[in-house]
């Protein structure tokens, strides 16, 4: 079992990501790395207030931020965008990405040959690609980018540069 591979400490925890919201015609796989307490709780993709995820992708799809979950999701679904964590589990306190270890990935090969349009993947942050390169090999036809993470520990980056790094987002989904 997965809580025989490392000795856990006494505040030390399993957590597991959720599944990946993607749909047919899917053309660019956004890569978090492991949804924050919050979001666990919650059970929805970057559900802290102050994570700017969906504030970002709203304004660079010029789009209205959506409110409702739902709503979310479709935002992404209309605009061929798929959304996944590079970790399907991991040992965690808290939600910073910088506690994360003994991961086991998600299986995203799979995903991308389940869905043959996505020809590019997009990291939220540097865990996800750090996570991503340890466990897995570049994929042909498939390019990267390494955005700057939306989470609110990553305050050094104002907004305006994160949604200028973000903007690649409409070159990748109309491709």
């Amino acid at each position: 079992m997965l809580e025989n591979r490392c000795k856990l400490k006494q505040n030390d925890e399993w957590i597991y990501s959720f599944p990946p919201v993607v749909a047919a015609g899917a053309r660019v796989l956004l890569l978090g790395s492991m949804p924050g307490r919050m979001s666990l709780e919650r059970q929805e993709y970057y559900a802290h207030p102050q994570n700017l995820f969906w504030k970002i992708l709203a304004g660079v799809l010029n789009a209205p931020v959506p409110q409702g979950y739902p709503e979310k999701l479709d935002l992404l679904i209309r605009n061929h965008i798929a959304l996944w964590d590079a970790c399907h589990s991991c040992v965690r306190k808290g939600s910073l990405d910088a506690d994360i270890k003994d991961v086991l990935p998600n299986e995203i090969p799979a995903l991308l040959e389940t869905y043959p349009d996505i020809r590019s993947i997009a990291f939220n942050g540097r865990k996800s690609e750090a996570v991503f390169r340890k466990h897995f090999r570049e994929i042909s036809g498939v390019s990267y980018y390494t955005l700057p993470s939306t989470s609110p520990a990553n305050a050094g980056i104002p907004y305006p540069k994160k949604i200028a790094h973000w903007e690649i987002l409409r070159t990748l989904i109309t491709v």
